[in-house]
């Protein structure tokens, strides 16, 4: 083998082990971008994905929410017309009877006592500690308020001392309801004679002037018969939700 030939394998043999070489050294960073630019990739696809999603989806909702709102436009002004035509039947009999209950949002402002969720005390202007008040939660009866040291406090749905007058059933057996500290609520002293039944309606009756009369508070789980009552067990429709702001009945006409 004469000079050149070995000159060129040498030549070949380093132009091999660099390549190899420095293969192995770029490999890493060029691996390091290649997934940095695969990441943000995806990422990118994802984010695009869950814009349209979003997208199609508020599409859905908005238009599910504005044929809910033609709905509830019509069926207010149905109300409205109902409304008016009743205060012209009143005024035609020269009746000073009024529907309208006076009422005044009030703020939640915190336990009375930490794990005790069914009493709380509000924030509350006009308050007359020498009333009781129907406290109201999107139009639930949600429980009542008193007074404690001159200051609101709401006694909700559970609370062993809110209780105020309902009706159960079509046949509007007059009860009283009470919490006791559970998620169930309690109608007592309901008379025996008048029959009610596992699912029944229990509404406000307005007899006690905390609420007005046929304000919805829960429906019947169970009866039960004893000294010449029956008491039945209530699934309420609002319980232990403890929102930032209540409705309070300051009047009931």
């Amino acid at each position: 083998m004469n000079k050149q030939s070995l000159t060129i394998a040498a030549l070949l043999s380093i132009l091999v082990g660099s390549a190899l070489y420095f293969t192995n050294f770029l490999q890493s960073p060029i691996l390091r971008i290649t997934h940095t630019i695969k990441s943000s990739y995806l990422d990118g696809v994802e984010t695009i994905q869950h814009a349209v999603d979003e997208h199609f989806n508020q599409q859905a909702t908005i238009l599910e929410l504005r044929k809910k709102n033609r709905y509830y436009e019509q069926e207010l002004l149905n109300l409205h017309q109902v409304a008016d035509e009743y205060q012209k039947v009143l005024q035609e009999h020269n009746s000073s009877f009024k529907t309208t209950p006076d009422t005044s949002l009030v703020r939640a402002l915190s336990y009375v006592r930490f794990g005790d969720p069914h009493r709380i005390w509000i924030e509350m202007e006009k308050f007359n500690p020498k009333r009781v008040y129907g406290l109201l939660y999107r139009g639930y009866a949600a429980g009542i308020v008193v007074s404690k040291n001159g200051r609101p406090l709401a006694l909700l749905n559970g609370d062993v001392k809110s209780s105020y007058a309902v009706n159960v059933g079509t046949s509007l057996a007059p009860g009283i309801v009470r919490g006791n500290n559970a998620r169930r609520l309690i109608v007592e002293f309901i008379p025996t004679w008048i029959p009610i039944a596992v699912g029944d309606e229990v509404l406000t009756s307005g007899l006690d002037r905390i609420f007005m009369a046929g304000l919805k508070v829960g429906k019947v789980i169970s009866i039960t018969r004893a000294s010449g009552y029956q008491s039945a067990v209530i699934e309420p429709y609002f319980y232990g939700k403890n929102p930032a702001y209540f409705h309070v009945i300051t009047q009931v006409r």
